[in-house]
């Protein structure tokens, strides 16, 4: 059997892939272990010489996780989870080292939070504002527990006229940060355990988008401009909380368009990094990695309306965010297979134009790939796993597994 880099440069991988399937129930999910193990070694090549902590929420299953954590220990420190019940299921399953990337605000998902912590379990809460110490605090003190936080700062940066980066934290200002570590400093029953600065203006923001020439030049632009500005802010917050007294136990950033940037950083620990195991399309629109496609899922033909159009059954897996064409699936195999703009992918059937060397029928597969990397799991309820051109298993998503909800 030709490796899959072999088959990459022959431009052979559909006759590879629908070999694979060709005894499967379509449509599917698969994850290439080949493909994923050389993203596993470039993310850590790329992060050096920091740790790497895996955003779930990119992955959304358990023994792909457990996969890229035992690869290397020493290299991949935690997880960052998304949700409460996704973080103390991990717990349960002998994950260790959990930081919660987004606040917690329901009583009741806070309790057991603090109920699994009181056992022993390693889960880090985020806080950016008053209201989540003080929500936060009422919790711990009728249980009776401590509970660790990580301050999240925000890292967007205004230019006149516009807001680069995503609303998150409202932690812009050093004196805001002070302000709120006092307020930990009077709350015996909250240790602060970490700073978290995610720039997601360079992590998920590519710049090299497909026919977007004037705007990918202004992205880098404003990148370039940004870089030294988050730097500093994120040096600023560490050294204001150290001098107050806080020992941090981890200072986190990047993620996987900006891992390089981050690692730079003598005050960052680690980085975090999720898309780029899976390498969803979105995250091939930067210049200065490749990672391999290594997860996607498969259609099966079932009409030829006309010479060159041909209609896979389902497929309308759109991706989350703001509205646009390169938030749909995109057709990857058998290359030129492409969707029809006035139709796009559908939720019964996704028509695609195709006038290449492949003599397409009835019954054949066409392999996509999503926008994002762990939505794709939100559809499926395991991933068929291949390794070296045969089928070495499946893998439950979040969606096959009881008590972990994406």
């Amino acid at each position: 059997m030709e490796s899959r880099t072999d088959l990459d440069m022959q431009e052979d991988l559909y006759s590879y892939y629908a070999s694979i399937f060709q005894n499967n129930t379509f449509p599917l999910a698969f994850l290439d272990k080949d493909a994923l193990d050389a993203n596993i070694q470039s993310i850590a090549d790329r992060a050096q010489p920091k740790q790497i902590r895996i955003a779930s929420k990119s992955v959304r299953c358990v023994e792909a996780l457990r996969y890229i954590l035992q690869t290397n220990p020493s290299v991949f420190c935690g997880l960052m989870a998304f949700r409460a019940e996704e973080a103390i299921a991990l717990a349960q399953q002998g994950f260790d080292d959990i930081l919660i990337g987004y606040p917690i605000v329901n009583l009741k998902e806070l309790e057991a939070l603090g109920r699994a912590i009181a056992d022993g379990k390693r889960i880090t809460l985020m806080i950016d504002c008053p209201a989540h110490i003080k929500i936060l605090t009422s919790v711990a003190e009728r249980l009776g527990v401590v509970l660790p936080v990580c301050i999240d700062v925000d890292m967007s940066v205004d230019f006149p006229g516009l807001h680069f980066g995503v609303w998150r934290s409202p932690l812009r200002k050093v004196e805001d940060i002070v302000a709120l570590g006092r307020l930990l400093k009077a709350s015996p029953c909250l240790r602060l355990e970490g700073l978290m600065g995610y720039e997601a203006q360079i992590a998920g923001l590519g710049d090299q988008m497909p026919g977007q020439g004037i705007k990918n030049s202004i992205v880098r632009l404003l990148q370039k401009l940004s870089k030294p500005k988050i730097a500093q802010r994120r040096k600023s917050a560490v050294e204001k909380l150290q001098q107050m007294g806080f020992e941090l136990r981890f200072v986190n950033a990047g993620g996987t368009g900006s891992l390089e940037q981050s690692a730079k950083e003598p005050w960052v620990s680690e980085v975090t990094a999720g898309s780029g195991f899976f390498q969803s399309h979105l995250f091939d629109n930067y210049r200065h990695f490749k990672h391999q496609a290594a997860a996607g899922f498969a259609l099966e033909i079932t009409r030829i309306p006309k010479p060159g159009v041909y209609t896979c059954f389902g497929g309308g897996y759109i991706a989350s965010g703001a509205i646009g064409p390169e938030k749909q699936p995109l057709p990857w195999l058998p290359r030129g297979t492409r969707l029809i703009p006035q139709e796009g992918a559908g939720e019964v059937q996704s028509p695609l134009l195709y006038d290449g060397s492949v003599q397409l029928k009835i019954g054949d597969p066409v392999f996509f790939r999503h926008a994002k990397a762990g939505e794709l799991c939100e559809h499926f309820e395991h991933l068929v796993v291949i390794s070296n051109g045969v089928v070495v298993g499946k893998w439950e998503t979040y969606r096959g597994t009881r008590g972990l909800i994406g």
